[in-house]
């Protein structure tokens, strides 16, 4: 590890227990600041009420710190935007934002979208299958930005059980495969600045919206690599933070989406080496079936969006 990183973990690693509720909301009403928070969701209707309950009840009206609760439903076939709303927060379609552009798939297309429907200075993303969700998993990660003039984003850090977790566990509870087995490797061998974030792919992250329209965001799996990659050549090391919350409990996907996802940041991580100089790219599956394996073929996501900031409407209605 790089001595640079050695001393950026002293400096810019923290628990959530390091900053009380009174501290940041002391900071917050010096500063005049505002927070979003946002949810992504795809037919999550059995976690998303409980995660919108404890931001709403906790931070929003006994505390005060949070001001904007939104989750962007991409297309839900259940009821997940019911529940939502019934547990109040404020739902949006994916579709109905910036309808001109016809929305790609991926959470990455949600998350850029979602900077047009809110308006806080920080912006605070969260997954919306989480399960026993705590507080700290938004009160963490904002934190930093509360109280550190020169933090510009942060990730959350945390145990991955191996019962749990999009990534089916694994690492020692620390990350998951496609954690272990893809990004933290890439991440060491090209961007060893970056080495010291335990989660890098993690879905909790709080950052200063005049950070986030200034990057593109890739529209699928690669989301998280891109911005994390990206922010470092923004802001600097010392510009970026992590935060322990704890534990992270979530839903489990198959390996199929897991390699789909795997070769998705691999590309993410390929176009910020080499941009402009790489054909589309495809992965292969296989299946078994009554006649052998089956081949399955799935484009890789490739596509991003520009940074926020080169939206017309969003610049309008930012200085409106």
């Amino acid at each position: 590890m790089l001595e640079e990183v050695e001393h950026w973990l002293t400096r810019r690693s923290w628990s959530a227990g390091d900053r009380t509720l009174d501290r940041l909301l002391a900071a917050k009403a010096a500063r005049g600041s505002t927070v979003s928070v946002v949810l992504p969701a795809l037919d999550e209707e059995a976690t998303v009420g409980a995660i919108v309950s404890v931001v709403r009840r906790e931070l929003m009206e006994r505390a005060g710190l949070v001001d904007e609760l939104v989750v962007i439903d991409s297309g839900s076939s259940d009821r997940t935007g019911e529940v939502a709303a019934a547990a109040g927060a404020r739902v949006v379609h994916r579709d109905a934002i910036l309808p001109r552009l016809p929305a790609l798939p991926g959470k990455g297309e949600v998350l850029w979208r979602s900077l047009l429907v809110t308006s806080g200075d920080i912006v605070c993303f969260v997954d919306a299958d989480l399960r026993e969700f705590s507080p700290d998993f938004v009160s963490g990660i904002v934190g930093p930005l509360l109280t550190e003039p020169e933090v510009h984003f942060v990730k959350a850090m945390y145990d991955r059980p191996l019962d749990g977790g999009a990534e089916g566990g694994g690492g020692g509870g620390q990350g998951g495969r496609v954690t272990e087995l893809v990004a933290r490797p890439l991440l060491n061998l090209h961007w060893p600045r970056l080495a010291g974030f335990v989660q890098p792919l993690g879905g909790e992250y709080a950052a200063r919206r005049s950070l986030l329209e200034r990057l593109p965001f890739p529209v699928g799996y690669g989301v998280e690599l891109g911005l994390l990659v990206d922010a470092l050549h923004t802001v600097g090391l010392d510009g970026l933070a992590q935060v322990d919350v704890g534990v992270r409990l979530h839903r489990h996907q198959d390996d199929r989406a897991l390699g789909r996802m795997a070769a998705a940041i691999y590309r993410t991580a390929q176009l910020r080496l080499q941009r402009g100089h790489l054909v589309r790219p495809r992965l292969t599956q296989f299946e078994r079936g009554e006649n052998g394996f089956t081949p399955r073929t799935h484009a890789v996501d490739t596509e991003e969006r520009p940074p926020m900031r080169e939206i017309a409407e969003y610049t309008a209605g930012r200085a409106a």
